[in-house]
């Protein structure tokens, strides 16, 4: 029976949806391989975090709650997860793919002879190996997606792509919560934090929406925006944006969606004037429900979509707005 981790990242007691997702993802490795999967949370003052862990369907979740913690370093947690590895031995350890995961966790990997796997986007059992695994990750920039085989023994750390594991399908439970010995000798801060800040003043948290209508090059100017944002309003959504719309300031950056923006996973996804470029795509392809709009029908964006409309945004929108207002009475 293999041994599944999943580390999750929290900031301030509060769990993201990408921890949530982890954790999905960890349960379904473990399903598929046998066993439950266990979490492990690190901070200072996480009580309400390992609480809320606690509500899902694991063995077990390990807290390491001490104040050389509280704020992230690399050397820190490195320490406090080697320490942790070494004795517990696990097969996989997941962990959401993020800023802090690709700061520290190739360090862990050196540092406890683990095999590496970094943004996969899912697995499945190898035909040519009984008992085996092939991982999916994307390569040149999204472009192509390579199968991946792990070799030798021993434990692997896994991060796992915003998006692909729904936040929603974490099976619900109860776990015990467990201490996580941390050594503050070890758990030495290598780094000094002056303090944070959010990066180019973001104002929205797209990852943590439900509904969202994204803008494309299509929509043709910033003062054409009105309809669209009829629309978010009429769906309960938040408006959002590809890279040419953000480049020619029609919307904030903290909008855009794609590779070098945010990866979302709302239940619906309405993409209205987007061709779907790849770096667009692997930023929502996730999505429960993806709509299109667009006037080309060999439009990129279609290969995705649930549900395409060909025509002129301009014309679908109020359309399909009215229709919204009408079905809601």
């Amino acid at each position: 029976m293999a041994k599944i981790w999943v580390v999750v990242q929290q900031r301030e007691g509060q769990l993201p949806r990408i921890s949530w997702e982890a954790v999905a993802a960890a349960q379904k490795l473990a399903a598929h391989l046998g066993g439950r999967a266990e979490a492990l949370v690190l901070g200072a003052g996480i009580g309400p975090a390992a609480a809320e862990l606690a509500k899902a369907s694991l063995a077990a979740v390990h807290v390491a709650d001490h104040e050389a913690l509280r704020a992230y370093t690399p050397g820190a947690y490195v320490a406090t997860l080697a320490a942790a590895i070494r004795a517990g031995k696990p097969d996989w350890v997941v962990f959401p793919h993020t800023y802090q995961s690709v700061d520290y966790v190739p360090r862990l990997a050196q540092e406890v002879g683990a095999g590496l796997l970094s943004e996969v986007t899912g697995f499945a059992a190898d035909p040519d190996h009984p008992g085996g695994l092939l991982w999916n990750r994307p390569i040149l920039g999204g472009k192509l997606v390579s199968a991946v085989r792990v070799k030798g023994e021993g434990t692997v750390l896994v991060s796992v792509q915003s998006g692909v594991y729904p936040a929603d399908a974490v099976a619900k439970g109860e776990a015990p919560l467990q201490p996580l010995a941390v050594d503050p000798a070890e758990a030495r801060a290598d780094r000094e934090i002056l303090g944070y800040e959010e990066v180019a003043g973001e104002k929205v948290d797209l990852t943590k929406e439900d509904f969202i209508v994204a803008v494309g090059r299509g929509v043709g100017g910033a003062d054409k925006m009105g309809p669209l944002e009829e629309l978010a309003k009429v769906l309960g959504a938040e408006l959002a944006a590809s890279r040419p719309v953000i480049d020619n300031g029609w919307l904030p950056r903290d909008r855009q969606i794609g590779s070098s923006g945010q990866t979302v996973a709302p239940r619906l996804y309405l993409a209205a004037g987007i061709s779907g470029a790849i770096q667009h795509l692997v930023g929502m392809k996730g999505s429960a429900v993806i709509v299109a709009i667009n006037k080309d029908p060999g439009a990129p964006i279609f290969n995705v979509a649930h549900y395409g409309i060909v025509g002129d945004l301009h014309e679908v929108v109020p359309a399909l707005t009215e229709a919204i207002r009408a079905a809601k009475g």
